[in-house]
């Protein structure tokens, strides 16, 4: 993983991997508030090896994975997935296992107990990327990041890959890399 300050990160794309802010407010903004969820998946899974470790969960834990598409302006802008442990979906959090098409950042950042861990940020390669089937047209790299947060100290997992349709709607496009 690389840091936002990294000079390998293109420019135009440092500003949206290291804002700490929501991203679905941004998109929201980007889009002049034509923005949309749609769920790919959502379900108990067992989480990838990298997700296990980023959330230091036992082996062969059960999680709610869900994955989801964030389109603006009728595109498919970001891939989310969302890693909940299931002792996360407890108390007033239970209220995560059924999010159905609303946005998840939107109840993270209205949380005051919310805390974020440092985002990791990776340009990733479409054919490491593990995209679900309905996305599997991506056919060069693009950058990604994720990060873990708290919620009553809880933990969740949120990667978010900005898709090749975003690239457009980037305010400070800017082509090749800066060194």
């Amino acid at each position: 993983m690389l840091s936002a300050a990294d000079l390998s990160v293109p420019k135009q794309w440092r500003d949206w991997l290291a804002d700490t802010g929501s991203l679905t407010s941004r998109l929201i903004d980007v889009s002049a508030g034509d923005f949309r969820v749609q769920i790919i998946s959502q379900g108990l899974q067992l989480p990838r090896l990298s997700e296990i470790t980023a959330l230091s969960l036992a082996p062969r834990r059960l999680a709610l994975i869900r994955e989801v598409v964030l389109y603006g302006k009728g595109q498919p802008w970001v891939y989310a997935r969302s890693v909940i442990p299931l002792a996360t979906l407890t108390g007033r959090l239970k209220k995560l296992r059924h999010l159905d098409n609303r946005p998840l950042g939107a109840l993270l950042f209205n949380d005051v107990t919310m805390h974020r861990d440092p985002v990791e940020i990776a340009c990733i390669s479409s054919d490491n990327a593990q995209f679900p089937q309905v996305l599997r047209e991506e056919n060069t790299p693009v950058w990604g990041r994720r990060s873990v947060f708290r919620i009553d100290q809880k933990p969740l997992l949120v990667s978010e890959i900005f898709l090749s349709a975003f690239k457009s709607y980037n305010q400070t496009l800017d082509i090749g890399f800066t060194r």
